[in-house]
């Protein structure tokens, strides 16, 4: 794995064997930002990066000026890894967070740009992202939330849903929530 552009480009990530990740291809990658560099000046965002794994995602960002990056992971050698290669590079910007993206989402008050999350693939509470990123409110107007998710798993039908990109095996589902109206669940109280 390679950094692909900006301050750190070429740089190579080189994770503990040990850890349990799958990491985003540099193909799919590369090809992810440079649908984001067409729509975002990174000098002027903020990313928040869930299931970060080695931070692949959030060291690009951060490589290409975006100097508000929040990572999550629950596994801390992941963590460790993060914080350890930001601080090696000179990624001041980049926070690592050891936590349940799940639980992070839930509590989270700041507004991000972009939020990506990239899920073990066997996760099918990954469906519910959508819906807890729009109901809390914490995408900024004009904001991507951005699931990278196996072909298996459709999100098509989810609130907020703007297209998917296939990248061979790897697929990106894209949502902004700009448009998207608080429906009271049925059987909740504020829909008696």
């Amino acid at each position: 794995m390679r950094i692909i552009s900006g301050k750190f480009r070429g740089r190579r990530l080189n994770p503990p064997a040990n850890l349990p990740l799958r990491p985003t291809t540099d193909m799919a990658r590369e090809a992810l930002f440079n649908i984001l560099y067409n729509q975002y000046d990174f000098e002027e965002i903020s990313m928040l990066d869930l299931f970060c794994g080695t931070g692949a995602i959030a060291l690009e960002c951060s490589s290409r000026g975006c100097d508000n990056v929040t990572a999550v992971d629950i596994n801390p050698k992941c963590i460790e890894f993060i914080k350890k290669t930001s601080a090696l590079w000179g990624a001041e910007g980049l926070h690592a967070l050891k936590a349940d993206s799940f639980r992070y989402l839930d509590t989270a008050r700041q507004q991000w740009d972009i939020i990506f999350a990239d899920p073990p693939y066997i996760m099918k509470e990954s469906l519910i992202i959508p819906t807890m990123v729009a109901e809390k409110k914490i995408l900024k107007p004009g904001g991507r939330l951005i699931i990278e998710h196996p072909i298996e798993m459709v999100f098509k039908s989810e609130p907020g849903f703007i297209e998917q990109r296939s990248y061979s095996r790897v697929q990106f589902s894209f949502f902004n929530f700009d448009n998207f109206q608080d429906t009271p669940i049925e059987g909740s109280e504020e829909s008696v």
